[in-house]
């Protein structure tokens, strides 16, 4: 039973979070940190959203912005070592948050604009596991944060911030029984805060660059993930991921100047559920079934460069077992929530988006 929960782990894990709330990426999991023994893993993942929506402009017609998001690839990497009977710890790299956004320079009103953001975090923690099934973990977690963004509607705006670093931590409980392959992990991410040197630009009439600094401080989330088994090779998993995302903004000083809002925030928190059942089929294969949900709300209007809320997902994965290697695949399909913008007076909205993700990771007991 205990080869079975890590299997089912693995297999929801593969496609990484396809279109999550806000500008969530990789879930933070810590899962690795539960292995048997001496482990470690590589992934790779790609998500294709489908994501347009359309305004009704008077005098003109309605216009369709198209698909405005980018196809983007994840990567990741982990290790875990066993000290001694209770102590262990784990070193985990990944990328939590990010948005890759383009809209066509065709005939819509925030045509051309353009925004990326990327991060690359290294978690390292440590777990000391007591004799009655409890645990705590705990560690560091440094993080390195770019970000870009034109929107030529904006008097020919543009901004370009330099890579930071900022530095968080993790802190977190746990319950195992091993003997019917019950786990309970709930743990705390922190706020990490980056300051980037940032050039801004207007056109009035030409180029006026604006030197500053602007803060962007990545939410503080909490995980709770469960799994237990449930009868003979099959295990139910599951878990909640709740995101501060009301306390999240990126507010540089021109852009506030020429709009009065800030360049990038969200109104609500998002808590995702998910849940699913793994099944070891043979020796060597197993598979597993998984349901995402993320409520949302259609009538608040959101982001110009994020217009999505809420979502429901499903996710298929399979996973190959020989010796101490392990290939882990997952498809996942997502039906992205519907949402509303502004832009000036106007009012969009975008409706029957979806998004693709699949992805691949390999394990290596050693």
């Amino acid at each position: 039973m205990k080869k079975t929960a890590f299997t089912a782990a693995a297999l929801a894990a593969a496609t990484g979070a396809a279109q999550a709330g806000g500008i969530d990426r990789s879930g933070q999991s810590i899962d690795v940190l539960f292995q048997d023994g001496n482990y470690a893993e590589i992934s790779f993942g790609s998500v294709a959203p489908d994501v347009s929506g359309t305004v009704a402009v008077p005098g003109t017609g309605v216009l369709s912005s198209n698909n405005m998001t980018n196809t983007y690839w994840t990567f990741g990497a982990a290790m875990k070592h066993q000290i001694n009977d209770n102590l262990s710890y784990a070193i985990i790299l990944d990328q939590p948050f990010g948005a890759d956004v383009t809209y066509d320079p065709a005939v819509y009103p925030v045509s051309g604009s353009e925004a990326e953001l990327k991060s690359m975090a290294l978690t390292g923690l440590l777990r000391y596991r007591m004799d009655n099934g409890f645990g705590v973990h705990g560690g560091l977690r440094i993080q390195r944060v770019s970000a870009k963004a034109s929107i030529p509607s904006v008097a020919g705006y543009s901004v370009n911030g330099r890579d930071d670093t900022g530095l968080g931590y993790v802190a977190g409980v746990s319950y195992e029984r091993p003997d019917i392959a019950m786990r309970i992990a709930l743990t705390y991410n922190s706020r990490i805060k980056t300051d980037h040197q940032t050039t801004e630009n207007v056109f009035t009439p030409g180029p006026t660059p604006l030197y500053t600094v602007t803060e962007i401080e990545t939410p503080q989330s909490v995980n709770l993930s469960f799994q237990t088994g449930i009868a003979k090779d099959t295990l139910l998993f599951g878990g909640v991921r709740w995101v501060d995302w009301s306390d999240f903004t990126i507010d540089p000083v021109l852009y506030r100047q020429a709009t009065g809002t800030p360049f990038l925030s969200y109104s609500d928190d998002t808590t995702t559920y998910s849940l699913g059942v793994g099944r070891r089929l043979s020796e060597t294969w197993s598979a597993s079934l998984s349901l995402t949900y993320e409520d949302g709300d259609s009538t608040t209007p959101v982001s110009n460069l994020g217009p999505t809320s809420g979502k429901f997902g499903v996710t298929v994965g399979a996973r190959y077992q020989n010796d101490n290697i392990s290939v882990s695949t997952g498809v996942n399909y997502t039906w992205v929530g519907d949402a509303t913008t502004t832009i000036g007076p106007l009012r969009t909205s975008f409706k029957d988006n979806d998004a693709v993700g699949f992805g691949v990771k390999v394990g290596w007991h050693y």
